[in-house]
């Protein structure tokens, strides 16, 4: 999966040593636009050699492209969003319009829905001949 948002904050970076060796990893936040509010993403770069490729630096805008995975420790699941490429956006170039989802399946037996403007809350009106549009019952 791929996400673009704003970084708007590096949390303090962690390493150890485990049976294959020192690590080290570091966690992101970036904030992207999903509809009307902002939204927010925590993910974690994982590798000496990748948080030095990547120089991830806060109020940059970049392209994250992570991995979902979930584990179980103790009874109790946690998520990890794994981000396995990180890249600057220029922010003077125009934003790429998302692709409009096509063969989306409607959910629960609902009809599809025919092409309509989603800034029009209601359907347009027809009259009816001889009618005038201020024609009203009371």
């Amino acid at each position: 999966m791929e996400l673009q948002g704003k970084v708007i904050a590096a949390l303090p970076e962690r390493s150890g040593v485990s049976a294959r060796g020192e690590w080290k990893s570091q966690e992101f936040v970036i904030e992207y636009q999903e509809g009307q509010y902002p939204r927010h993403l925590v993910f974690t770069v994982f590798g000496a050699d990748r948080l030095q490729r990547f120089n991830i630096q806060i109020g940059q805008t970049v392209l994250v492209a992570f991995d979902i995975d979930a584990h179980e420790w103790n009874g109790r699941w946690f998520t990890d969003i794994r981000a396995f490429d990180v890249r600057l956006v220029d922010p003077n170039a125009v934003p790429a319009q998302p692709a409009p989802m096509q063969n989306q399946a409607a959910p629960m037996g609902d009809a599809p829905m025919a092409d309509a403007n989603p800034a029009a809350p209601f359907p347009p009106q027809q009259e009816a001949a001889g009618e005038s549009a201020d024609d009203l019952p009371f």
